[in-house]
Protein backbone atom coordinates (compact mmCIF):
# COMPACT_ATOMS: atom_id res chain seq x y z
CA UNK A 1 0.00 0.00 0.00
CA UNK A 2 1.39 3.94 -1.17
CA UNK A 3 1.30 6.40 1.33
CA UNK A 4 0.49 8.29 -1.57
CA UNK A 5 -1.60 11.63 -0.88
CA UNK A 6 -5.08 10.47 -2.71
CA UNK A 7 -7.73 12.80 -3.81
CA UNK A 8 -11.30 11.58 -3.96
CA UNK A 9 -13.79 13.47 -6.35
CA UNK A 10 -16.91 12.64 -5.73
CA UNK A 11 -19.87 13.78 -7.91
CA UNK A 12 -23.30 15.45 -6.28
CA UNK A 13 -25.37 12.46 -8.05
CA UNK A 14 -23.25 9.57 -7.35
CA UNK A 15 -23.52 9.86 -3.41
CA UNK A 16 -23.24 6.26 -2.91
CA UNK A 17 -22.89 4.79 0.69
CA UNK A 18 -20.19 2.10 -0.69
CA UNK A 19 -18.28 4.40 -3.45
CA UNK A 20 -15.94 2.33 -5.80
CA UNK A 21 -13.54 5.68 -5.86
CA UNK A 22 -13.27 5.56 -1.93
CA UNK A 23 -12.77 1.59 -2.56
CA UNK A 24 -10.01 2.57 -4.89
CA UNK A 25 -8.77 4.77 -3.19
CA UNK A 26 -8.58 2.63 0.37
CA UNK A 27 -7.16 -0.29 -1.76
CA UNK A 28 -4.02 2.21 -3.01
CA UNK A 29 -3.47 4.43 -0.31
CA UNK A 30 -3.81 4.65 3.34
CA UNK A 31 -7.20 6.41 5.47
CA UNK A 32 -4.91 9.25 6.85
CA UNK A 33 -3.78 10.12 2.65
CA UNK A 34 -7.30 10.41 1.61
CA UNK A 35 -9.32 13.84 0.79
CA UNK A 36 -12.66 13.65 -0.61
CA UNK A 37 -14.00 16.49 -1.87
CA UNK A 38 -17.47 17.68 -3.43
CA UNK A 39 -18.14 20.62 -5.16
CA UNK A 40 -20.86 22.65 -5.64
CA UNK A 41 -20.52 23.90 -8.72
CA UNK A 42 -22.88 27.06 -9.69
CA UNK A 43 -22.08 27.15 -13.28
CA UNK A 44 -23.87 23.45 -13.34
CA UNK A 45 -26.43 23.99 -11.03
CA UNK A 46 -27.26 27.30 -12.87
CA UNK A 47 -26.76 25.55 -16.42
CA UNK A 48 -30.62 25.82 -17.07
CA UNK A 49 -33.65 27.20 -14.84
CA UNK A 50 -34.13 23.79 -12.42
CA UNK A 51 -37.19 23.26 -10.27
CA UNK A 52 -36.60 24.79 -7.12
CA UNK A 53 -37.16 21.83 -4.89
CA UNK A 54 -34.83 19.91 -7.24
CA UNK A 55 -32.19 22.34 -6.52
CA UNK A 56 -32.93 21.72 -2.74
CA UNK A 57 -32.69 18.23 -2.94
CA UNK A 58 -29.56 17.72 -4.83
CA UNK A 59 -27.49 20.21 -2.19
CA UNK A 60 -29.05 19.05 0.92
CA UNK A 61 -28.08 15.38 -0.17
CA UNK A 62 -24.35 16.57 -1.31
CA UNK A 63 -24.41 18.12 2.16
CA UNK A 64 -25.44 15.43 4.45
CA UNK A 65 -23.28 13.02 2.07
CA UNK A 66 -20.26 15.11 3.36
CA UNK A 67 -21.43 14.50 7.11
CA UNK A 68 -22.00 11.28 6.36
CA UNK A 69 -18.40 10.45 5.15
CA UNK A 70 -16.94 12.70 8.15
CA UNK A 71 -18.71 10.92 10.29
CA UNK A 72 -17.29 6.96 9.25
CA UNK A 73 -13.81 9.09 9.78
CA UNK A 74 -13.33 10.50 6.07
CA UNK A 75 -11.53 13.92 5.75
CA UNK A 76 -14.12 16.30 3.49
CA UNK A 77 -13.06 19.32 1.42
CA UNK A 78 -16.37 20.54 0.40
CA UNK A 79 -15.75 23.30 -2.13
CA UNK A 80 -18.15 25.89 -3.60
CA UNK A 81 -16.97 27.62 -7.24
CA UNK A 82 -17.80 28.27 -10.24
CA UNK A 83 -16.96 24.94 -12.55
CA UNK A 84 -15.83 21.88 -11.38
CA UNK A 85 -12.34 22.03 -12.93
CA UNK A 86 -11.86 25.73 -10.68
CA UNK A 87 -13.26 23.40 -7.63
CA UNK A 88 -10.87 20.80 -8.20
CA UNK A 89 -8.16 23.10 -8.85
CA UNK A 90 -8.59 24.75 -5.42
CA UNK A 91 -8.54 21.38 -3.93
CA UNK A 92 -5.23 20.69 -5.54
CA UNK A 93 -3.65 23.44 -5.14
CA UNK A 94 -4.43 23.66 -1.07
CA UNK A 95 -3.72 19.51 -0.77
CA UNK A 96 -1.00 18.62 -3.38
CA UNK A 97 -2.20 15.60 -3.49
CA UNK A 98 -0.36 12.89 -5.23
CA UNK A 99 -3.15 11.08 -7.69
CA UNK A 100 -7.16 11.60 -7.88
CA UNK A 101 -9.57 9.07 -8.43
CA UNK A 102 -13.34 9.26 -9.47
CA UNK A 103 -15.90 7.09 -10.50
CA UNK A 104 -16.85 7.63 -14.20
CA UNK A 105 -19.91 9.87 -14.31
CA UNK A 106 -23.26 9.23 -16.04
CA UNK A 107 -23.60 12.26 -18.08
CA UNK A 108 -21.43 12.41 -21.60
CA UNK A 109 -19.99 15.99 -20.69
CA UNK A 110 -18.68 14.99 -17.03
CA UNK A 111 -17.10 11.87 -18.89
CA UNK A 112 -15.24 13.56 -21.21
CA UNK A 113 -14.27 16.48 -18.24
CA UNK A 114 -12.58 13.40 -16.05
CA UNK A 115 -10.50 12.51 -19.60
CA UNK A 116 -9.57 15.52 -19.47
CA UNK A 117 -8.29 16.55 -15.77
CA UNK A 118 -4.78 14.81 -16.28
CA UNK A 119 -3.57 17.16 -17.97
CA UNK A 120 -5.47 20.35 -16.60
CA UNK A 121 -4.64 19.30 -13.10
CA UNK A 122 -0.84 17.62 -14.10
CA UNK A 123 -1.93 15.14 -11.84
CA UNK A 124 -2.27 11.09 -12.71
CA UNK A 125 -6.14 10.68 -12.77
CA UNK A 126 -7.77 6.94 -11.95
CA UNK A 127 -11.36 6.90 -13.71
CA UNK A 128 -13.04 4.00 -11.92
CA UNK A 129 -16.10 1.86 -13.44
CA UNK A 130 -19.35 3.42 -12.46
CA UNK A 131 -21.80 0.96 -10.25
CA UNK A 132 -25.27 3.24 -10.20
CA UNK A 133 -26.54 1.25 -13.07
CA UNK A 134 -26.72 -2.25 -13.38
CA UNK A 135 -25.48 -2.25 -16.69
CA UNK A 136 -22.34 -0.92 -15.90
CA UNK A 137 -21.77 -3.96 -13.88
CA UNK A 138 -23.04 -6.86 -15.89
CA UNK A 139 -20.45 -8.61 -17.64
CA UNK A 140 -19.93 -8.27 -20.43
CA UNK A 141 -22.19 -5.85 -20.95
CA UNK A 142 -25.15 -6.87 -23.11
CA UNK A 143 -24.65 -6.10 -26.92
CA UNK A 144 -27.29 -7.15 -30.32
CA UNK A 145 -25.75 -9.76 -32.26
CA UNK A 146 -24.83 -8.61 -35.72
CA UNK A 147 -27.62 -7.52 -37.56
CA UNK A 148 -30.14 -7.88 -35.09
CA UNK A 149 -32.17 -5.24 -33.22
CA UNK A 150 -32.14 -5.37 -29.66
CA UNK A 151 -35.48 -4.31 -28.27
CA UNK A 152 -36.30 -3.62 -24.62
CA UNK A 153 -37.88 -6.60 -24.13
CA UNK A 154 -34.86 -8.66 -25.30
CA UNK A 155 -32.78 -6.12 -22.97
CA UNK A 156 -35.11 -6.71 -20.16
CA UNK A 157 -35.18 -11.00 -20.09
CA UNK A 158 -31.68 -10.85 -20.46
CA UNK A 159 -30.82 -8.85 -17.44
CA UNK A 160 -33.51 -10.87 -15.38
CA UNK A 161 -31.83 -13.74 -16.17
CA UNK A 162 -27.73 -12.39 -15.79
CA UNK A 163 -29.17 -11.03 -12.38
CA UNK A 164 -31.37 -13.95 -11.50
CA UNK A 165 -34.37 -11.70 -10.74
CA UNK A 166 -37.77 -13.19 -10.63
CA UNK A 167 -36.52 -16.25 -12.87
CA UNK A 168 -36.78 -20.20 -11.65
CA UNK A 169 -33.58 -22.04 -11.27
CA UNK A 170 -33.51 -22.87 -15.01
CA UNK A 171 -33.69 -18.72 -16.19
CA UNK A 172 -37.46 -19.10 -16.94
CA UNK A 173 -39.91 -16.46 -15.40
CA UNK A 174 -41.43 -16.88 -12.43
CA UNK A 175 -45.79 -16.76 -13.17
CA UNK A 176 -44.87 -18.10 -16.36
CA UNK A 177 -44.44 -15.03 -18.14
CA UNK A 178 -41.96 -12.29 -18.39
CA UNK A 179 -44.27 -9.80 -18.65
CA UNK A 180 -47.88 -8.55 -17.12
CA UNK A 181 -48.11 -6.01 -18.97
CA UNK A 182 -51.79 -6.65 -19.95
CA UNK A 183 -53.10 -6.53 -16.33
CA UNK A 184 -51.76 -3.32 -15.92
CA UNK A 185 -53.68 -0.83 -17.94
CA UNK A 186 -56.26 -0.22 -15.35
CA UNK A 187 -58.24 3.07 -15.01
CA UNK A 188 -58.34 3.59 -11.69
CA UNK A 189 -61.68 3.32 -10.05
CA UNK A 190 -63.80 6.69 -8.54
CA UNK A 191 -63.29 5.42 -5.12
CA UNK A 192 -59.58 4.50 -5.08
CA UNK A 193 -57.64 5.83 -1.95
CA UNK A 194 -54.03 5.39 -2.31
CA UNK A 195 -52.15 5.77 0.80
CA UNK A 196 -49.96 8.92 0.45
CA UNK A 197 -46.44 8.96 0.37
CA UNK A 198 -43.71 9.23 2.93
CA UNK A 199 -42.71 12.57 4.06
CA UNK A 200 -39.95 13.63 6.15
CA UNK A 201 -39.34 16.95 8.06
CA UNK A 202 -36.37 19.32 6.72
CA UNK A 203 -33.48 19.54 9.30
CA UNK A 204 -30.98 22.44 9.48
CA UNK A 205 -28.85 21.61 6.73
CA UNK A 206 -32.07 21.64 4.52
CA UNK A 207 -33.64 24.71 6.15
CA UNK A 208 -30.29 26.45 5.34
CA UNK A 209 -30.47 24.74 1.37
CA UNK A 210 -33.99 26.06 1.26
CA UNK A 211 -32.71 29.87 2.66
CA UNK A 212 -30.28 29.98 -0.19
CA UNK A 213 -32.39 28.95 -3.05
CA UNK A 214 -35.26 31.52 -1.90
CA UNK A 215 -32.86 34.30 -1.63
CA UNK A 216 -31.42 33.44 -5.56
CA UNK A 217 -34.39 34.67 -8.35
CA UNK A 218 -33.17 31.57 -10.40
CA UNK A 219 -35.39 28.61 -10.95
CA UNK A 220 -38.93 27.60 -11.79
CA UNK A 221 -41.39 26.06 -9.29
CA UNK A 222 -41.99 26.08 -5.77
CA UNK A 223 -40.71 25.67 -2.74
CA UNK A 224 -43.61 25.32 -0.39
CA UNK A 225 -43.86 22.02 1.43
CA UNK A 226 -40.48 20.35 0.25
CA UNK A 227 -40.35 16.99 1.86
CA UNK A 228 -37.87 14.30 0.32
CA UNK A 229 -35.51 12.43 1.10
CA UNK A 230 -31.92 13.52 1.64
CA UNK A 231 -30.33 10.48 3.52
CA UNK A 232 -29.41 7.31 2.63
CA UNK A 233 -31.95 6.45 5.81
CA UNK A 234 -34.52 8.33 4.56
CA UNK A 235 -34.58 7.15 1.11
CA UNK A 236 -34.33 4.31 2.53
CA UNK A 237 -37.36 4.71 4.37
CA UNK A 238 -39.15 5.99 1.65
CA UNK A 239 -38.15 2.23 -0.09
CA UNK A 240 -39.59 0.97 2.59
CA UNK A 241 -42.16 2.34 2.60
CA UNK A 242 -43.70 1.85 -0.79
CA UNK A 243 -42.59 -1.90 -0.66
CA UNK A 244 -45.14 -1.63 2.15
CA UNK A 245 -48.34 0.36 1.32
CA UNK A 246 -47.97 1.09 -2.56
CA UNK A 247 -46.23 -1.87 -3.88
CA UNK A 248 -49.13 -4.23 -4.16
CA UNK A 249 -51.50 -1.62 -5.97
CA UNK A 250 -48.55 -0.33 -8.11
CA UNK A 251 -49.36 -3.10 -11.31
CA UNK A 252 -52.55 -2.83 -12.15
CA UNK A 253 -52.81 1.09 -12.59
CA UNK A 254 -48.98 1.94 -13.20
CA UNK A 255 -50.40 3.50 -16.86
CA UNK A 256 -53.57 5.05 -14.66
CA UNK A 257 -53.40 8.99 -14.20
CA UNK A 258 -55.71 11.28 -11.94
CA UNK A 259 -56.41 14.36 -11.48
CA UNK A 260 -57.39 13.50 -7.64
CA UNK A 261 -53.90 11.90 -6.86
CA UNK A 262 -50.35 12.57 -8.31
CA UNK A 263 -48.59 9.76 -7.39
CA UNK A 264 -51.74 7.09 -7.63
CA UNK A 265 -49.24 4.08 -6.36
CA UNK A 266 -46.05 4.82 -7.92
CA UNK A 267 -43.31 4.78 -6.11
CA UNK A 268 -41.44 8.27 -6.33
CA UNK A 269 -37.71 6.55 -5.56
CA UNK A 270 -36.19 7.86 -9.21
CA UNK A 271 -35.58 10.91 -7.62
CA UNK A 272 -33.15 8.65 -5.01
CA UNK A 273 -31.50 6.16 -7.04
CA UNK A 274 -30.70 8.82 -9.45
CA UNK A 275 -28.00 10.32 -7.12
CA UNK A 276 -27.20 6.97 -5.23
CA UNK A 277 -29.80 7.33 -2.35
CA UNK A 278 -30.93 4.12 -3.01
CA UNK A 279 -28.89 1.19 -4.90
CA UNK A 280 -31.00 0.07 -7.74
CA UNK A 281 -29.84 -4.05 -6.71
CA UNK A 282 -31.37 -3.53 -3.35
CA UNK A 283 -34.96 -2.17 -3.99
CA UNK A 284 -35.26 -5.23 -6.99
CA UNK A 285 -34.27 -7.40 -4.77
CA UNK A 286 -36.17 -6.19 -1.57
CA UNK A 287 -39.05 -5.98 -4.31
CA UNK A 288 -38.80 -9.65 -5.52
CA UNK A 289 -38.62 -10.63 -1.63
CA UNK A 290 -41.92 -8.76 -1.23
CA UNK A 291 -43.21 -11.22 -4.09
CA UNK A 292 -41.80 -14.36 -2.70
CA UNK A 293 -43.60 -13.39 1.19
CA UNK A 294 -46.76 -13.17 -0.41
CA UNK A 295 -46.68 -9.16 -0.03
CA UNK A 296 -47.28 -8.35 -3.30
CA UNK A 297 -48.97 -9.73 -6.49
CA UNK A 298 -47.05 -11.23 -9.60
CA UNK A 299 -48.10 -8.08 -12.32
CA UNK A 300 -47.31 -5.47 -9.42
CA UNK A 301 -43.79 -6.94 -8.68
CA UNK A 302 -42.25 -7.23 -12.29
CA UNK A 303 -44.37 -4.23 -13.28
CA UNK A 304 -41.74 -2.35 -10.65
CA UNK A 305 -38.94 -4.74 -11.69
CA UNK A 306 -39.24 -3.79 -15.07
CA UNK A 307 -39.28 -0.27 -14.67
CA UNK A 308 -35.51 -0.49 -13.10
CA UNK A 309 -34.09 -3.48 -14.78
CA UNK A 310 -35.76 -3.02 -18.12
CA UNK A 311 -36.37 0.60 -18.69
CA UNK A 312 -34.41 2.24 -16.85
CA UNK A 313 -31.00 0.42 -17.61
CA UNK A 314 -32.26 0.53 -21.19
CA UNK A 315 -32.61 3.82 -21.28
CA UNK A 316 -29.07 4.17 -20.01
CA UNK A 317 -27.76 1.68 -22.15
CA UNK A 318 -28.99 3.60 -25.18
CA UNK A 319 -27.74 7.14 -24.27
CA UNK A 320 -24.17 5.60 -24.09
CA UNK A 321 -24.79 3.69 -27.74
CA UNK A 322 -26.12 6.68 -29.48
CA UNK A 323 -24.45 9.82 -27.65
CA UNK A 324 -22.69 12.52 -28.62
CA UNK A 325 -25.61 12.75 -31.59
CA UNK A 326 -28.74 12.10 -29.27
CA UNK A 327 -29.15 15.51 -28.38
CA UNK A 328 -29.12 16.31 -32.14
CA UNK A 329 -31.73 14.23 -33.30
CA UNK A 330 -34.48 15.24 -34.98
CA UNK A 331 -36.08 12.64 -37.47
CA UNK A 332 -39.11 14.46 -38.00
CA UNK A 333 -38.10 17.63 -38.99
CA UNK A 334 -39.73 19.42 -35.62
CA UNK A 335 -38.74 23.33 -34.94
CA UNK A 336 -41.46 24.50 -32.81
CA UNK A 337 -40.84 26.11 -29.27
CA UNK A 338 -41.79 24.55 -26.03
CA UNK A 339 -45.97 26.37 -25.63
CA UNK A 340 -46.06 28.46 -22.94
CA UNK A 341 -48.68 26.42 -21.64
CA UNK A 342 -46.21 24.11 -20.43
CA UNK A 343 -44.40 26.85 -18.51
CA UNK A 344 -47.39 27.92 -16.35
CA UNK A 345 -50.17 25.52 -16.73
CA UNK A 346 -52.37 28.09 -18.26
CA UNK A 347 -54.71 26.01 -21.01
CA UNK A 348 -58.17 25.27 -21.58
CA UNK A 349 -56.55 21.50 -21.87
CA UNK A 350 -57.17 19.86 -18.27
CA UNK A 351 -54.73 17.09 -18.76
CA UNK A 352 -51.68 19.81 -19.26
CA UNK A 353 -52.64 21.65 -16.88
CA UNK A 354 -52.82 19.43 -13.80
CA UNK A 355 -49.37 17.71 -15.18
CA UNK A 356 -48.23 21.36 -15.06
CA UNK A 357 -49.55 22.41 -12.13
CA UNK A 358 -48.19 19.73 -10.32
CA UNK A 359 -44.96 19.85 -11.64
CA UNK A 360 -44.50 23.20 -10.80
CA UNK A 361 -45.42 22.21 -7.37
CA UNK A 362 -43.60 19.15 -6.93
CA UNK A 363 -41.01 18.48 -9.98
CA UNK A 364 -43.03 15.52 -10.67
CA UNK A 365 -45.17 13.39 -12.22
CA UNK A 366 -45.23 9.50 -13.46
CA UNK A 367 -44.17 8.18 -16.63
CA UNK A 368 -47.62 7.66 -18.71
CA UNK A 369 -48.25 11.22 -18.14
CA UNK A 370 -44.69 12.36 -19.22
CA UNK A 371 -45.19 9.76 -22.21
CA UNK A 372 -48.61 10.33 -23.06
CA UNK A 373 -49.42 14.04 -22.23
CA UNK A 374 -46.73 16.00 -22.48
CA UNK A 375 -44.51 13.73 -25.34
CA UNK A 376 -47.65 13.13 -27.11
CA UNK A 377 -48.57 16.48 -27.90
CA UNK A 378 -44.94 17.71 -28.49
CA UNK A 379 -44.19 14.99 -30.92
CA UNK A 380 -47.89 15.58 -32.70
CA UNK A 381 -47.59 19.59 -32.41
CA UNK A 382 -44.03 19.42 -34.02
CA UNK A 383 -42.22 21.12 -31.00
CA UNK A 384 -38.21 20.45 -31.07
CA UNK A 385 -36.97 17.52 -29.27
CA UNK A 386 -33.94 19.08 -27.94
CA UNK A 387 -36.31 22.33 -26.22
CA UNK A 388 -38.11 19.55 -24.73
CA UNK A 389 -35.41 17.93 -23.29
CA UNK A 390 -34.44 20.98 -21.98
CA UNK A 391 -37.63 21.86 -20.36
CA UNK A 392 -37.95 18.00 -18.98
CA UNK A 393 -34.35 18.58 -17.17
CA UNK A 394 -35.75 21.64 -15.76
CA UNK A 395 -39.04 20.28 -14.79
CA UNK A 396 -38.42 17.07 -13.33
CA UNK A 397 -36.70 16.25 -9.67
CA UNK A 398 -35.41 13.11 -11.23
CA UNK A 399 -34.16 14.16 -14.80
CA UNK A 400 -30.71 13.92 -15.59
CA UNK A 401 -29.41 14.05 -19.37
CA UNK A 402 -28.63 10.23 -19.67
CA UNK A 403 -32.23 9.34 -18.57
CA UNK A 404 -33.96 12.75 -20.62
CA UNK A 405 -32.29 12.41 -24.21
CA UNK A 406 -32.95 8.61 -24.78
CA UNK A 407 -36.52 8.67 -22.79
CA UNK A 408 -37.85 11.78 -24.48
CA UNK A 409 -35.47 12.33 -27.58
CA UNK A 410 -35.67 8.69 -28.40
CA UNK A 411 -38.84 6.76 -26.83
CA UNK A 412 -41.68 10.12 -26.01
CA UNK A 413 -40.77 11.88 -29.61
CA UNK A 414 -39.50 9.18 -31.74
CA UNK A 415 -36.81 12.08 -32.75
CA UNK A 416 -33.94 9.49 -33.27
CA UNK A 417 -35.04 7.80 -35.91
CA UNK A 418 -36.46 4.73 -33.82
CA UNK A 419 -33.34 3.49 -32.30
CA UNK A 420 -34.82 3.31 -29.33
CA UNK A 421 -38.43 3.03 -29.77
CA UNK A 422 -39.73 0.56 -32.50
CA UNK A 423 -43.05 3.10 -33.17
CA UNK A 424 -43.83 6.54 -32.05
CA UNK A 425 -46.03 6.86 -29.28
CA UNK A 426 -49.15 9.16 -30.34
CA UNK A 427 -52.76 8.60 -29.07
CA UNK A 428 -55.56 10.86 -29.87
CA UNK A 429 -57.66 11.82 -26.82
CA UNK A 430 -59.43 8.34 -26.56
CA UNK A 431 -56.40 7.06 -24.53
CA UNK A 432 -55.79 9.92 -22.09
CA UNK A 433 -59.48 9.46 -21.63
CA UNK A 434 -59.47 6.24 -21.22
CA UNK A 435 -56.63 6.00 -18.47
CA UNK A 436 -57.71 8.84 -16.64
CA UNK A 437 -60.35 11.26 -15.36
CA UNK A 438 -58.80 14.43 -17.32
CA UNK A 439 -61.50 14.67 -19.60
CA UNK A 440 -64.27 15.15 -17.62
CA UNK A 441 -65.30 18.38 -17.04
CA UNK A 442 -62.52 19.65 -19.92
CA UNK A 443 -63.27 22.55 -22.08
CA UNK A 444 -62.74 20.42 -24.66
CA UNK A 445 -64.38 17.16 -26.33
CA UNK A 446 -62.22 14.06 -26.38
CA UNK A 447 -64.82 12.73 -29.04
CA UNK A 448 -64.49 15.15 -31.54
CA UNK A 449 -61.73 15.63 -34.29
CA UNK A 450 -63.22 18.96 -35.65
CA UNK A 451 -64.86 22.40 -34.58
CA UNK A 452 -64.63 24.86 -31.72
CA UNK A 453 -64.50 22.08 -28.99
CA UNK A 454 -62.56 19.34 -30.39
CA UNK A 455 -59.51 18.34 -28.29
CA UNK A 456 -56.13 19.27 -30.06
CA UNK A 457 -54.89 15.47 -28.97
CA UNK A 458 -57.53 14.81 -32.14
CA UNK A 459 -56.94 16.65 -34.98
CA UNK A 460 -53.26 16.92 -33.98
CA UNK A 461 -52.91 13.30 -34.27
CA UNK A 462 -54.81 13.04 -37.39
CA UNK A 463 -53.02 15.75 -39.13
CA UNK A 464 -49.61 13.71 -37.72
CA UNK A 465 -50.59 10.91 -39.20
CA UNK A 466 -51.54 12.42 -42.58
CA UNK A 467 -48.38 14.64 -43.06
CA UNK A 468 -46.70 10.95 -42.40
CA UNK A 469 -48.70 8.43 -44.02
CA UNK A 470 -46.05 7.25 -45.63
CA UNK A 471 -43.40 6.75 -42.96
CA UNK A 472 -46.02 5.53 -40.41
CA UNK A 473 -47.60 2.80 -43.24
CA UNK A 474 -43.85 1.60 -43.70
CA UNK A 475 -44.21 1.09 -39.91
CA UNK A 476 -45.61 -2.61 -38.89
CA UNK A 477 -45.90 -1.81 -35.55
CA UNK A 478 -48.53 1.13 -36.81
CA UNK A 479 -49.97 0.21 -39.85
CA UNK A 480 -53.81 -0.24 -37.99
CA UNK A 481 -53.87 3.30 -37.35
CA UNK A 482 -52.69 4.44 -40.67
CA UNK A 483 -55.75 2.01 -42.04
CA UNK A 484 -58.16 3.84 -39.87
CA UNK A 485 -56.93 7.35 -42.05
CA UNK A 486 -59.07 5.09 -44.53
CA UNK A 487 -62.04 6.16 -42.99
CA UNK A 488 -61.72 9.90 -43.04
CA UNK A 489 -62.58 11.26 -46.79
CA UNK A 490 -60.52 13.64 -48.83
CA UNK A 491 -62.68 16.99 -47.61
CA UNK A 492 -62.53 15.87 -43.90
CA UNK A 493 -58.80 15.36 -44.29
CA UNK A 494 -58.23 19.51 -45.49
CA UNK A 495 -60.61 20.32 -42.64
CA UNK A 496 -58.31 18.73 -40.42
CA UNK A 497 -55.34 20.15 -41.78
CA UNK A 498 -56.74 23.15 -41.94
CA UNK A 499 -58.05 23.41 -38.25
CA UNK A 500 -54.28 21.85 -36.89
CA UNK A 501 -52.36 24.85 -38.95
CA UNK A 502 -54.65 27.47 -37.44
CA UNK A 503 -54.41 26.24 -34.42
CA UNK A 504 -50.91 25.93 -34.43
CA UNK A 505 -49.87 29.38 -35.89
CA UNK A 506 -52.05 30.71 -33.25
CA UNK A 507 -50.26 28.59 -30.18
CA UNK A 508 -48.53 30.65 -27.42
CA UNK A 509 -44.78 29.71 -27.61
CA UNK A 510 -42.29 30.35 -24.43
CA UNK A 511 -40.24 32.86 -26.22
CA UNK A 512 -36.81 31.87 -23.51
CA UNK A 513 -37.56 28.13 -23.84
CA UNK A 514 -34.22 26.11 -23.14
CA UNK A 515 -33.02 28.77 -21.48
Amino acid sequence: MSAAACCVWILGDQLLIDHPALQWAEAHTAREQIRVVLIESRGRLQQLSYHRKKLVLLLSALRHYAETLRARGYVVDYVSAETFVDGLQQHVSAQQPDQLVTMAASEYATRELQSSLADRLQLPVQIVANTQFLVERHNPIPEPEPGKRYVMESFYRDMRRHYAILVTDDKQPVGGAWNFDKDNRQKLPKDAAPPPRISFTPDDITRQVLSEIAAVRHGVGSLDGFDLAVTHDQAQAALDDFLEHRLAGFGPYEDAMSSQHMLIYHSMLSLYINIGLIDPLTALRMAEAAYHAGAAPINSVEGFIRQILGWREFIYWQYWRQMPGLRMANSWGAQRLMPQMFWDGQTQMRCIQHVVERLLADGYSHHIERLMVICNYCLLAGVDPAGVADWFLMFYADAYEWVVLPNVIGMGLNADGGLTATKPYIASANYINKMSDYCKGCHFDHKQRLGEKACPYNFLYWNFIIEHEATLRANPRFGRSVLGLSRIDEAERRQIQAQADEYLAELEVYENSGS
